[in-house]
Order: C-alpha cells, then structure tokens, then sequence
C-alpha cells in the first residue's frame, strides 16, 4: 500500500491547504504528434493573462499569496512557486513548450486556473509520499544536474523513504520520479494554500481529470486532502 501523507508540522503552519488528488492508472503518455498541445497551450497563456494586470509583480493575487507562503518556511535563495514561473514566462513574451502529453495537458490548466500543478510516476515512489517538514540532507537530484542537492533543514518538502520528491514545497522536482513519456501510474496534485479558493480548486481538478481520461485513456480517481483528511491511499 503506497499512501500520500500530509504531514502534522506541514499542517500546523498552513492549516488551511488543500491538496487536489487524481491517481491515474493505465493511462498512454506516449505523443502522436510531439505539437498536439502546442494549440492548447497558447489559449491557456491567453488565459492567464488575468493573472499578471497588476503594475507591481508580487501584487498580483496568485503571485502574492505563494511568496507570503514561502516566507514561512526555509528555501533555497530564489526559489519561486512553480505557477510563479510559468506566469512570468508568459507575462514576459514567452511561450511554454511542449514536454509530453501529461505535462502539457497540466501546464495548461496550471496557466487556465493560477494554481501550481504538478505530477510524478507512482511506481517510482519508495514507500509513501509525503508533504513535510525536511530534517534536511533529503537525496535530491533534479532534471538536468546528476549531483545530490538536498533538501534544508526546514524546508516544504514532498518526499519518500530514498529523499525528496519535489523541493521548496513546489519549486523543483526530482528526476527519479518525474513523468516520463513512458509513465503508466501517475499521481497528479494541484495546491491552494489559504483556503480561499476551493471552488476553484474543484474545477481544476475536475478538468485536469476529464482531460487526462479523454486524451490518455485509463482511470482517474480524485480526492482532495486537507487538515481533516490528510492522508489518501493512492495504491492499494
């Protein structure tokens, strides 16, 4: 039984977070056409445009509420929240390239909604995965790099039994468990912070779902945790 945990400390500094689940089983992340969501993908940047009308950056609401979360915990200096990134790649002129047909299909709907996606490969997981408080030294090595670069004592952490999944909370992830062309079982997560976007949240989830089951087949099961439920089975 493999389990997606959030975890006492984590919850005790953001009690209001809720982690939006879908566990995707059986699903065909192999691309047809390397392009087919490069359409896609310029609508969700066009979208995302109501995300980035303040004449300040860190005014704007999305961007604001994620740097204030991750002044309460400890990051490696100029860490950003993943759904940061993608905006000021747009807001700048910038266009997100196509990676494979999961990862396309969520940066699409991380751009429609303002909100950080992410997804890993199930059966890459060591155990359960779990939203943490590191003790630090976490084994981590990223897409790119091939040294360890672990995590901070202190630092938002997705993490297994091997090290850390994801850092700095939703920063950047680990090559040993990203989403491949080849990835059968993925565990996709969308995050709000604070509570004031639930509604949004469920939308998010609920199109991320009905698009990952249309265009990769399988079956999507969705949960969402929070500090009532925090942990969900993710494999029996």
């Amino acid at each position: 039984m493999k389990k997606f945990v959030m975890e006492k400390p984590f919850l005790e500094i953001f009690p209001e977070c809720e982690i939006g689940i879908l566990v995707c089983n059986g699903i065909n992340n192999q691309p047809t056409d390397e392009e087919k969501y490069a359409p896609w993908l310029r609508e969700c940047e066009k979208a995302a445009a109501k995300y980035f009308k303040a004449d300040e950056w860190t005014e704007n609401p999305v961007v604001r509420t994620w740097r204030d979360a991750f002044y309460q915990f400890k990051t490696k200096k100029g860490a950003r929240c993943s759904i940061e990134a993608l905006l000021k790649r747009v807001s700048n002129g910038g266009e997100i390239g196509c990676i494979n047909p999961l990862v396309d299909i969520y940066n699409g709907i991380s751009l429609k909604y303002g909100m950080p996606i992410g997804g890993e490969n199930i059966d890459a997981f060591d155990g359960d995965i779990r939203l943490a408080i590191a003790d630090g030294g976490e084994y981590f090595v990223t897409y790119g790099s091939d040294k360890d670069e672990p995590a901070l004592p202190g630092e938002v952490v997705y993490k297994d039994n091997t090290g850390a999944i994801c850092r700095c909370w939703n920063w950047r992830e680990s090559v040993r468990t990203m989403l491949t062309e080849d990835v059968t079982n993925a565990f996709m997560i969308i995050e709000q912070v604070n509570g004031k976007r639930h509604d949004e949240l469920e939308a998010a989830l609920d199109e991320l779902k009905a698009m990952i089951e249309q265009e990769l087949g399988g079956t999507v099961r969705k949960f969402i945790a929070n500090k009532e439920t925090p942990e969900v089975v993710i494999e029996d």
